[in-house]
């Protein structure tokens, strides 16, 4: 694949309506030049391999079998250090969905980077690139202690940048608006995806943990894990994919949330 610019993937999403307007694919990618304290997703800092895909492949596999997308979300890790692919996902995503579905495709973004930065001393190939496709961008680190609880960005420091008007007038507010945090369960784990809003991360947690003791104690063993197991999202940029471990499905889908997908997800944060 000499020449083939391929995606360092943590985790993808093919539809959710937790990070962003209307029903979005999510990309998560692998490794982070920040450590932000709080940073939910520690095992996605590390620059190491984890899924490598090519972005066509990766575009085909978020667009198949899907009824309607408006958009695609872009998290991570740190997305700007992979900014040459992911040019390439929009560029390949946002030209089917408009044959497909003859409807706008918008793209957000997060990163730990400052906009002035990216654009005066861009951190990879591809930058420039990539923030030509961004209708929102999500800037700035996450900073625990100005988790105000609400909006889309992870902390009141960073800031929502609307480089189009694609989503300038979609009736959603990225600053102040509820957070939405979905659950879904399935082969054995169970993912979070969104910015948790305030006490929702303590309450699956507490969830989990019990699924888990319940399974163990019904099979005399250890039967999952809790927490950092597949580990996926981060706080640092905004849009986290938090997974626990096997064994959680019971627990989860009897946490009595809103299900958007009966068995499947649940939503918490409306």
């Amino acid at each position: 694949m000499t020449g083939t610019t391929v995606l360092n993937v943590a985790a993808t999403s093919a539809a959710t309506r937790a990070l962003g307007p209307g029903v979005r694919a999510v990309v998560w990618v692998q490794g982070c030049p920040f450590d932000c304290p709080g940073c939910l997703a520690p095992d996605w800092i590390p620059d190491r391999s984890a899924r490598r895909v090519e972005p066509a492949k990766l575009a085909a596999e978020l667009l198949a079998g899907a009824q309607r997308l408006d958009g695609l979300t872009l998290s991570g890790g740190e997305p700007m250090a992979q900014a040459e692919g992911l040019a390439a996902l929009v560029r390949t995503m946002r030209a089917a969905a408009a044959a497909r579905w003859q409807r706008p495709f918008t793209v957000i973004c997060f990163t730990g980077f400052r906009l002035e930065r990216l654009r005066r001393d861009p951190p990879s190939a591809g930058v420039c690139e990539l923030l030509a496709q961004v209708d929102v961008l999500i800037d700035g680190r996450y900073v625990a202690a100005l988790d105000d609880g609400v909006g889309l960005r992870g902390s009141a420091n960073q800031r929502v940048h609307h480089l189009t008007d694609g989503l300038r007038d979609a009736g959603f507010d990225f600053d102040a608006g509820p957070r939405r945090m979905e659950i879904r369960v399935g082969d054995g784990s169970t993912q979070l995806i969104g910015v948790p809003p305030r006490g929702a991360l303590a309450t699956v947690d507490a969830v989990v943990a019990a699924a888990t003791a319940r399974t163990a104690a019904g099979t005399h063993g250890a039967a999952g894990t809790h927490g950092a197991a597949g580990t996926g999202g981060t706080a640092g940029t905004g849009g986290t994919a938090r997974t626990t471990g096997n064994a959680t499905a019971a627990g989860a889908t009897a946490t009595g949330t809103p299900q958007d997908a009966p068995g499947t997800t649940g939503t918490v944060g409306r």
